[in-house]
């Protein structure tokens, strides 16, 4: 059986927590992702039948019976993955309707998976009903995007326009835009469902004065997307109390649509 360090799925997760550690987005233990790992894969590296221990969830994702998850552990810091993954990581089966995880490796000091676990399930299941291929739920605190729910209208469709009239790729990489939740208790069940909910109409959901929600079908894929915001965010705060000369009008949108062949959300331009 190959070795679990040289699964490529383990060796991308451990690139992107430091990747995301270095750009500031995960200070101290901020943050988690989940990756979702198909069977045959996991069974290259791991006896998938040999269970270290059971962990109770705290909800139901009936959907989600004998899915397999590569998680970032609760407390954990980012920096640390990339010298001690099987201590800082963990790959889990879900059974029992979800309401149970079956530990196949990592967590090595008795820890587990986040305690944003529920959010991260929820909106997995959100995610693959939109588009099956979606494998990655990561959540981080970018400080730019962050800044910016002080300071703008939480109102979706005029958060959106900020973010798309920044930079002229964000129309591109995130045409259905980016949903909104206002300050919320994280950790528990509540924030995971409203996430999921706002994750059937788009793959970013901000969470106001903490962070951002971002789903996708790669890991890289989905950094990329919460880079591209948190760039457009970074110009925002830049610009924000400056008289502004020019932008990105409605209309140059409509050609980019054009070009890319992408359809900004329905209502969102006009």
């Amino acid at each position: 059986m190959k070795s679990i360090l040289e699964a490529p799925f383990l060796v991308e997760m451990i690139r992107t927590t430091t990747n995301m550690y270095n750009h500031g987005w995960d200070e101290r233990n901020g943050g988690n992702i989940s990756l979702l790992l198909e069977p045959e894969e996991v069974a290259e590296y791991l006896d998938i039948r040999h269970v270290i221990r059971t962990i109770p969830t705290g909800f139901t994702a009936p959907e989600l019976e004998g899915r397999y998850f590569l998680v970032t552990g609760t407390g954990k810091y980012f920096k640390n993955v990339e010298v001690a993954p099987d201590v800082n990581l963990g790959i889990v089966r879900l059974v029992d309707s979800g309401r149970q995880a079956e530990l196949l490796w990592g967590y090595s000091d008795g820890g587990q998976f986040t305690s944003e676990f529920p959010a991260h399930m929820m909106s997995h299941v959100a995610r693959l009903a939109v588009d099956p291929a979606n494998h990655v739920v990561m959540h981080c605190h970018p400080a730019n995007l962050l800044a910016m729910t002080y300071i703008h209208d939480l109102d979706e469709r005029a958060f959106t326009r900020t973010l798309w009239q920044m930079c002229t790729e964000c129309i591109v990489v995130f045409p259905e835009g980016v949903n909104v939740l206002p300050w919320m208790l994280c950790g528990t069940n509540e924030i995971g469902e409203a996430t999921a909910e706002k994750m059937k109409t788009a793959r970013l959901v901000v969470w106001a004065q903490h962070g951002i929600y971002g789903a996708g079908k790669d890991l890289d894929e989905t950094f990329g997307l919460i880079e591209t915001a948190e760039k457009a965010a970074e110009i925002y705060l830049k610009i924000a109390h400056l008289p502004l000369v020019n932008t990105i009008s409605d209309e140059a949108m409509h050609l980019l649509e054009k070009r890319f062949g992408i359809k900004a959300r329905e209502g969102y331009l006009d």
